[in-house]
């Protein structure tokens, strides 16, 4: 099965039509005509099978001909994530926790982050693609990048955890974690949040939490914050 991806697609809509870049794609690599069958999603938990109405190498058009609505997430999870000196590990970590399963990511600056800067558009992409790999009808969310300082001013009313690995009294992510509840979860950059982020944040009301006893990169560790969850809500 191949997955296809419009956004401004609605559960009401008859017919559908594509932009001049996937239309070509359709037609001139996939090959694509009239009256072949494609399987699309809004990235809102929505599923179309639709037939090729009309088709070339600028356009081409649909027919929606049943309208699937996928069961959502049971559980919300936001990881809040330091950007990477190296942007091909970052993207590997948007990869990968969109097959898992994730709601939102926020990339956030902190005090030892070496990248301040992202490209919006090209993460996007990635996640479109991992999203139609996986064959998911969720797209995540992807935030802005924000400092870490101003992204703990917004009034959070999920359960908060920060992981890292300094000498804070720590419970293990695993045992923290409520099926089907809503979590976010900061994650620090390459040499991990400095003591006195630490300090800020717990004092917040963010629960130290452990996700194994290596140290782990930080597309790793957000991973294994993503799978975790995941697991617990299996």
């Amino acid at each position: 099965m191949q997955l296809f991806y419009l956004p401004k697609l609605s559960k009401n809509d008859k017919i559908a039509e594509f932009d001049k870049e996937e239309s070509k794609h359709l037609f001139k690599v996939l090959r694509k005509d009239v009256g072949d069958k494609l399987n699309i999603t809004n990235g809102l938990n929505y599923f179309f099978e639709a037939s090729i109405n009309s088709i070339s190498k600028s356009h081409c058009k649909v027919d929606i001909e049943k309208v699937i609505k996928d069961t959502p997430l049971s559980y919300s999870l936001h990881i809040a994530i330091s950007p990477l000196k190296s942007m091909e590990r970052f993207e590997w970590f948007l990869e990968k926790s969109s097959e898992i399963g994730i709601s939102e990511v926020t990339p956030i600056v902190c005090d030892r982050t070496e990248k301040k800067y992202i490209n919006d558009k090209r993460l996007r992409k990635v996640l479109i693609s991992a999203m139609k790999q996986s064959l998911k009808s969720h797209l995540p969310k992807l935030n802005p990048i924000i400092s870490l300082k101003e992204f703990i001013k917004y009034d959070f009313k999920d359960d908060l955890f920060i992981a890292h690995c300094d000498k804070f009294k720590k419970e293990p992510l695993l045992n923290s974690i409520n099926a089907r509840s809503s979590n976010l979860i900061l994650i620090g950059p390459e040499g991990d949040f400095s003591q006195k982020e630490i300090e800020t944040i717990s004092s917040l009301g963010f629960k130290n939490v452990s996700l194994g006893d290596s140290r782990f990169r930080t597309e790793t560790a957000g991973i294994i914050a993503c799978h975790t969850v995941s697991i617990v809500n299996m």
